[in-house]
């Protein structure tokens, strides 16, 4: 699944990041910013008639990212697979 496509208050576990290509500036922005594979993530907002921007929280911080940003962010079909492991 997508992060676009999590619903609003709903929470899941990062996959990984989707690259365009070897040298995908994108994608590293967002590990950097803590998109990294195991990490939480939790919708807040989708933009107005499902729009960008989409409002998502990792940790503490949150994040407005654009539909074509959070459409590479990959979750885990079992999020609940992260949770039993601590």
């Amino acid at each position: 699944m997508r992060l676009t496509q999590l619903s609003v208050a709903s929470h899941s576990v990062i996959d990984h990041i989707e690259p365009l290509g070897p040298d995908d500036v994108i994608a590293r922005r967002l590990e950097e910013l803590g998109f990294v594979p195991g990490e939480p993530v939790r919708m807040i907002a989708h933009g107005p008639l499902g729009s960008d921007p989409v409002a998502v929280e990792i940790g503490f911080t949150r994040f407005a990212l654009r539909q074509a940003e959070a459409d590479r962010v990959i979750l885990r079909s079992d999020p609940g697979e992260h949770l039993a492991a601590e």
